[in-house]
């Protein structure tokens, strides 16, 4: 057996180091394909969340304009619902003052139908 030519193992050498490239290369091609997918989609998916932080944004403002709203509606209730319930207890205060003013209205004319039934007897009986 011969043994192989320094030209033969060169050249073998040199074929195997392309092939190991190549294959690296193709490697990297893969990874590098995926990794640009997957940045572009990161920008995409980046530049929809800014989107939807400016919306967001815009519809908290818009939400605190409509809590203030029903804040200020509600404080209004609140109010009248105060003066109501003032009223009330006016119209209660008045309606207690006109009783006790009838039941005493109401002795008196006893009285003085008493009275006149006592005076009738009086004269009667003279």
């Amino acid at each position: 057996m011969s043994s192989p030519s320094p030209s033969t193992t060169a050249q073998q050498q040199h074929e195997a180091r392309a092939a190991v490239l190549a294959s690296l290369s193709s490697i990297g091609t893969s990874i590098d394909a995926d990794i640009r997918t997957r940045t572009a989609d990161l920008h995409a998916n980046s530049a929809a969340i800014a989107k939807q932080e400016r919306e967001l944004a815009k519809q908290t403002v818009a939400l605190k304009k409509e809590g203030d709203k029903w804040q200020k509606l509600g404080d209004s209730s609140t109010k009248k619902l105060n003066e109501i319930g003032d009223v009330q207890n006016w119209a209660e205060m008045l309606e207690r003052d006109l009783l006790v003013l009838e039941e005493t209205i109401r002795l008196v004319d006893e009285k003085k139908a008493g009275g006149a039934s006592q005076r009738d007897q009086n004269a009667s009986s003279d």
